[in-house]
């Protein structure tokens, strides 16, 4: 659905340029566990060779094709809730992918662009790799913004759902939270694939969280503050169910963003979302998705 702001919103996102490369997807292993079967990809996404890892998650004892949802994160392990490299068990409790398998539907998670912009030998836990990969990205590319790239990967992502057949291409949802939360609300507005979104207390409003990190938009959200942008015209552009979990950074606050197709559920106990929450915004995707 086009809308007044589209416009206004693609232009003030940015386009890269000279970023052309081949749209490949490798499979690295297939692997098992009690909860999921599980594909690891490498796939491009960027010139020069860049890849992304990437999670495909497989629900057990059902009958494909089924529903599928995106969760983006910093890197897959957090929401598989397994380390992928020695499969061992970790805290599930914030593995959202994890909870959705078990749903289920199929899940797709990867790693940010901190991890595969550029090449460094710090730990993909140390902060300043934001900071450095979104530096070197507005350095190749000053027409395009942090929150572009989060969103271009992962659009490739959704590329992965919509080819695979055992998935439903029309039902295919995103969920995530915080950073996560941000990019879920920005690529499940503005692309049409997806058919709803459920986003965890990621600061709806400018002032409410960090959109003026340079991995996000940097000193541009003056400009969009000046243009009269928030992200209520976002959802008008989606056009499609959104819910929010709120808790710390998003709050009662927030609901003035909201739309027609819009839900909150503010648990108000910090960033982490409740059991409770978590579960409704489950319930939420379950009656968007599972038709």
């Amino acid at each position: 659905m086009s809308t007044p702001w589209q416009q206004k919103w693609l232009a003030a996102i940015g386009q890269p340029t000279n970023y052309e490369f081949a749209k490949n997807l490798t499979l690295q292993e297939k692997f098992s566990t009690a909860d999921f079967d599980g594909e690891l990809y490498l796939q491009a996404n960027a010139p020069g060779g860049r890849q992304q890892k990437l999670l495909l998650m497989l629900p057990k004892g059902v009958s494909f094709p089924c529903p599928a949802v995106v969760v983006p994160f910093y890197y897959p392990d957090v929401e598989a809730g397994y380390d992928l490299q020695t499969k061992e068990k970790l805290d599930e409790k914030r593995s959202r992918a994890l909870h959705l398998v078990r749903r289920g539907y199929v899940v797709a998670t990867a790693e940010s662009y901190h991890l595969t912009y550029i090449d460094s030998e710090r730990p993909r836990q140390d902060f300043e790799r934001w900071r450095l990969a979104a530096e070197a990205l507005l350095h190749d590319h000053p027409q395009w913004t942090g929150i572009g790239k989060l969103i271009a990967d992962t659009k490739l992502i959704i590329d992965v759902l919509a080819a695979d057949p055992r998935c439903q291409a029309d039902n295919i949802g995103i969920c995530g939270h915080s950073l996560g939360g941000k990019i879920a609300f920005y690529t499940g507005c503005l692309d049409q694939r997806i058919k709803a979104i459920l986003a965890s207390d990621f600061g709806i409003g400018w002032d409410q969280t960090n959109w003026r990190d340079i991995w996000y938009w940097g000193s541009k959200v003056e400009q969009l503050i000046a243009a009269g942008m928030d992200h209520s015209q976002l959802l008008e552009i989606g056009d499609k169910p959104f819910m929010l979990l709120a808790g710390q950074y998003d709050n009662e606050d927030s609901r003035k963003y909201l739309h027609a197709k819009s839900r909150i559920f503010n648990h108000a106990t910090g960033h982490q979302p409740t059991p409770e929450a978590l579960e409704a915004g489950f319930k939420f995707l379950d009656e968007c998705l599972k038709k």
